[in-house]
């Protein structure tokens, strides 16, 4: 086993927004459920990032599923000094 080497799979986060609280025991079959917001009702579940896609093709099919977002932050770079060069936010004038 010493000559074994671990390796990092990357994964992505996925909101899932929800209609009904029936359908996080569900999500468990596409990834893993980190946290579940009942008043809010989202859910926040990690997968591969290899079967990000597929995931949310299969997750919008769901009946009780409104919608999906995946997570911006592994796209991000983490050396950014100023949050407004990378185009997420929008800046705004004094005179406009």
């Amino acid at each position: 086993m010493p000559d074994e080497q671990f390796e990092l799979v990357p994964r992505r986060g996925l909101a899932v927004y929800i209609s009904s609280r029936r359908v996080i025991r569900a999500l468990r079959h596409y990834g893993r459920v980190h946290y579940v917001s009942k008043r809010a009702h989202y859910a926040i579940i990690y997968v591969d990032e290899a079967q990000v896609a597929e995931t949310i093709e299969r997750l919008e099919k769901l009946h009780n599923v409104k919608w999906v977002v995946p997570s911006a932050l592994p796209d991000l770079d983490p050396d950014v000094a100023d949050l407004a060069s990378t185009g997420l936010y929008k800046t705004h004038d004094e005179d406009d």
